[in-house]
């Protein structure tokens, strides 16, 4: 029996010549904005199909179709795995659906993108642009020194794909690298690693603070008053993980007290923001909409991993990215 493979129609046109040269014992089924399948020449209701392997492609995005897709998800009589192109699995739907037995498999796409987003605010901060910018235009030949990274201490909350290419990156300019995760790791690009309970440890040496975990029950609002008191005076924070492991007004109070330098943030509790939300207007903090990810190769990432894995999925090989579901 071929393998049945689940898509959004706009992802089979993508991704179907190169699907059809892997030469798989493949059925895929794609399915529409109608929410229905077509199976065969036939529309067909969710509830009617099984599906091996479902691939949640960012095509989805463009349409406004992601409250579809969810839909069609959960309305399946069985789907295997599901393969997303999220990094971080908080929304409640994907609890739902690994509730009802399927293996659910994350994106490391977005890490390279991710990394270079943050790499590039932290040297832009540190470095004095603008002002070199203001010298040229006053024609004025004036010194302006700026920091190294090499002389830099790194935190990293959270060690997955983001949290490894950002490591790469940081060790190449010569800085140091700690990681705070939920199992001490060490590798060639970290110098010291420990479990949250660590933290107060870490954070007083930290010259940039970089939020790249889950949101979870263990990490909602762990960055509060008693974090931020703890930090480096002057340390950069950026955020790429979620909105909610920040309790905003503790943030704000830091930076207002001058005890926090900046704040890079990409992810927020309400996405799009209020109007009048003050981390917009504060003048320590760049705001970004959530856009972090949108590196011209993360596209390109996301097709090659599903490639890989469904690949896998047919031969019986161990699946790449497959989350536990004591994680979700």
């Amino acid at each position: 029996m071929p393998v049945t493979v689940a898509m959004y129609e706009k992802s089979l046109d993508h991704i179907g010549e190169r699907l059809n040269a892997l030469k798989l014992d493949l059925k895929v089924l794609p399915f529409g904005k109608d929410g229905m399948f077509q199976i065969d020449g036939a529309a067909v209701p969710p509830g009617e199909v099984d599906v091996d392997y479902f691939w949640l492609s960012s095509h989805i995005n463009p349409d406004g179709a992601r409250k579809l897709a969810f839909d069609t998800i959960l309305g399946c009589k069985s789907v295997g795995v599901l393969q997303t192109f999220n990094a971080g699995l908080d929304d409640p739907v994907y609890k739902q659906v690994s509730d009802k037995g399927t293996r659910i498999c994350n994106s490391s796409a977005q890490g390279v993108a991710i990394a270079e987003y943050v790499m590039a605010h932290v040297l832009s901060l540190i470095h004095p642009i603008d002002r070199q910018r203001e010298l040229q235009a006053a024609k004025k030949w004036e010194n302006t020194p700026f920091r190294e990274v090499s002389r830099m201490n790194w935190l990293l909350i959270g060690y997955g794909p983001i949290g490894q290419e950002l490591s790469k990156r940081v060790k190449a300019f010569g800085a140091t690298v700690d990681v705070v995760r939920r199992t001490p790791h060490t590798s060639e690009f970290v110098d010291r690693s420990g479990t949250m309970a660590d933290l107060p440890k870490f954070l007083p040496d930290a010259d940039v603070i970089v939020l790249a975990c889950a949101l979870n029950d263990d990490t909602r609002d762990f960055a509060d008053d008693k974090f931020f008191a703890a930090a480096k005076k002057d340390a950069i924070l950026a955020n790429i993980g979620r909105g909610a492991l920040i309790v905003d007004k503790a943030l704000i109070a830091a930076l207002d007290s001058g005890h926090l330098g900046h704040a890079v943030l990409d992810v927020f509790r309400q996405e799009p923001m209020q109007q009048d939300d003050p981390l917009w207007s504060h003048p320590k903090i760049r705001v970004t909409p959530h856009t972090s990810f949108a590196g011209d190769g993360a596209r390109g990432r996301w097709d090659v991993l599903f490639l890989d894995n469904i690949a896998r999925f047919v031969k019986g090989r161990p699946l790449a990215f497959e989350v536990n579901p004591r994680d979700i």
